[in-house]
């Protein structure tokens, strides 16, 4: 009789998780820009040593989302217009990239929970819950981007997520912009389905340009 051997249990060193945990403290301000980390309290909150959380810091400072200086320690990083121009091109050609690899490879069980989970944010939009809009809206874009099925992209995207994220839950978009986007994401519903690579690569390019004229028009009021 054969014995299947399951697959290894996954064990993330610490001070990635210890990353994951702070990025979602900053991205939903929990941490405020231009707060200072205090390293004690972290480290009693978290229950854990100084040398996983200092590995975490320097993690978040290469995405910018903190700012490491010699003999002051560690603040969140502010939020400006030029971080936004430098990070948002290329994060929309990963996100192209991205689709246009998820329609070779995306399978049919995939498509249906994307299905799903489109459904599900047209609800919250429909009864104005913006947060669970976004968390949905991240769940999907996150799906497209394990569809493409290359890790190499993934690690890029992770490295700039951080401040879109960021800059997203920093904007209040108009009932216009929330429904525009709204249209927009049926559409890379819709090329996703047909499997069609250079359509979508266009939608979500274009998808991510305007939520930057979004967040730069809240930024500038």
């Amino acid at each position: 009789m054969s014995i299947e051997v399951a697959a290894p249990i996954e064990r993330r060193p610490l001070h990635n998780v210890l990353a994951d945990r702070l990025r979602h403290m900053i991205v939903d301000g929990e941490l405020a820009p231009g707060e200072k980390l205090a390293e004690k309290e972290l480290c009693e909150q978290f229950g854990v040593s100084r040398t996983p959380l200092r590995e975490a810091m320097k993690v978040l400072a290469t995405e910018g989302l903190l700012q490491l200086t010699p003999n002051r320690g560690c603040t969140v990083a502010k939020l400006t217009l030029a971080d936004l121009d430098e990070a948002f091109p290329i994060m929309g050609a990963l996100e192209a990239l991205s689709g246009e690899l998820a329609c070779q490879h995306i399978t049919d069980a995939e498509l249906a929970r994307i299905r799903e989970l489109h459904d599900r944010m047209v609800k919250k939009y429909e009864s104005g819950a913006l947060r669970d809009y976004f968390k949905l809206n991240e769940q999907i874009h996150q799906m497209i981007l394990d569809a493409a099925r290359n890790p190499t992209l993934a690690q890029m995207q992770l490295s700039l997520s951080g401040r879109v994220r960021r800059a997203r839950y920093m904007a209040n978009m108009s009932p216009a912009r929330w429904s525009k986007a709204v249209a927009e994401h049926d559409k890379i519903l819709d090329a996703l389905q047909a499997r069609d690579g250079k359509r979508l690569a266009v939608l979500l390019k274009e998808h991510l340009a305007n939520k930057l004229q979004t967040v730069k028009d809240a930024l500038t009021e």
